[in-house]
């Protein structure tokens, strides 16, 4: 049996790793599109822009450790298209990989602006290089934009403000991370910029941007009109699943792959086709209902799924969601799905000091809970979470729980 992995990132990875770990003892080969090997991607916001940090995130999978696993990497290439029925994956260069078992981990792709791609000094961040390119750019000006106020957004304004640049976050919405948090916590996230220096305009969106005739990037107009003036821009406005060389195979897809509990690709022809990581949209067990969630621990909560289903395993025990942030020396947690509650109980505020939000539902049940710089409390509400979900149900003692 030969297992083809396309995606060399977590989720990849850590299904390489848990189908040896599980005794698996067949062929493993592990596609990934960019030429490095396989890397830690958090760590690209939340610590390569830094100042004080290098210019590398952590390993992933060395050459060697792939060696010893027997793990068949092919590095800088890419997946172009699926043939299901014939069992066969085609690359940019031409070949035509066979799998009896196929794992797409192709993670998902950075949104962009119209415009962005004509101006030099416009970037995403998704890949090492995006990291590196930007890096190098922190010291062209003092001025930068920040396009969109979620995690990644936020982690790099933290790091350009940590170089003692002027920052500036753009965000849509009229409360940063209202869609996800409520608007009282989402204004007390929003002022943890403002206590750093970091301005933010809310509530409007951008119209175009503005270069010196040269192709260099010089602001960006707003859609009331103003102008911001900029050195450097950051677009980090979502991103969609990679899932272009996926359309007319067979595969569902529906915002990503469709998948059942267990990862396995909904479609025709798909026996034997999983999808893991941010690209899956899975079924999740505790929720009842497709969910795409783009968070690293997901991606290994997924690896260890499939490798489980592969092998005819009993799979693991579904986890509660959780994703965290750091954001000017400050950690932010997330436990559970906030946005699909209402704040039940709030203590702390996150501008200056701790705080502890907790969503519940119309029952009253618990669902998710935000925490700021309060590790104790957080690992609290994350367990009287988890047990209540895979007790069947998200119940109503956390809060008398933290």
């Amino acid at each position: 049996m030969t297992v083809l992995i396309i995606g060399a990132s977590v989720a990849g990875v850590r299904t390489a790793q848990a189908l040896r770990r599980r005794g698996f003892q067949e062929r493993i080969t592990l596609l990934g599109e960019e030429p490095h090997q396989p890397y830690d991607k958090p760590a690209l916001s939340k610590e390569v822009l830094a100042a004080h940090l290098p210019g590398e995130p952590p390993s992933l999978l060395t050459q060697e450790q792939a060696d010893e696993l027997g793990i068949d990497l092919l590095l800088g290439t890419k997946a172009v298209g699926l043939d299901p029925d014939g069992r066969r994956v085609l690359t940019d260069s031409g070949e035509r990989l066979p799998f009896d078992r196929l794992v797409v981990a192709t993670g998902v792709t950075p949104r962009t602006l119209p415009g962005m791609e004509a101006l030099d000094g416009i970037h995403t961040l998704r890949t090492i290089d995006d990291a590196l390119a930007l890096r190098a750019e922190l010291g062209r000006g003092p001025r930068v934009v920040v396009i969109g106020a979620g995690f990644i957004g936020a982690e790099f304004a933290s790091a350009a403000r940590s170089r003692g640049l002027d920052v500036c976050v753009v965000e849509a919405q009229r409360t940063p991370m209202a869609h996800l948090f409520g608007e009282r916590v989402g204004r007390m996230l929003a002022g943890i910029h403002a206590v750093n220096g970091v301005a933010v305009e809310s509530g409007v969106g951008v119209d175009r941007f503005t270069g010196d005739g040269r192709g260099r990037v010089t602001g960006v107009v707003l859609a009331d009109g103003r102008r911001l003036p900029a050195d450097l821009v950051v677009v980090g406005i979502g991103a969609r699943p990679a899932t272009d060389w996926l359309t007319s195979c067979g595969l569902e897809l529906a915002d990503g792959v469709a998948c059942d509990e267990n990862l396995r690709a909904a479609g025709a022809g798909t026996v034997g086709v999983y999808a893991a990581g941010d690209v899956a949209c899975r079924h999740h067990p505790l929720y009842g209902r497709p969910l795409r969630i783009e968070h690293w621990t997901n991606a290994g909560e997924h690896a260890d799924i499939i490798a489980a289903d592969i092998l005819g395993l009993r799979a693991p025990r579904p986890q509660v969601p959780y994703v965290w942030s750091d954001q000017y020396g400050r950690r932010i947690q997330i436990a559970g799905r906030p946005g699909e509650g209402r704040l039940g109980a709030l203590r702390g505020d996150a501008e200056d000091g701790e705080m502890t939000a907790v969503y519940v539902d119309e029952a009253g049940r618990a669902v998710g809970a935000v925490v700021v710089d309060d590790p104790r409390t957080f690992m609290a509400c994350r367990k009287a979470i988890a047990s209540r979900a895979q007790a069947g149900g998200l119940g109503p003692g956390l809060l008398e729980a933290v």
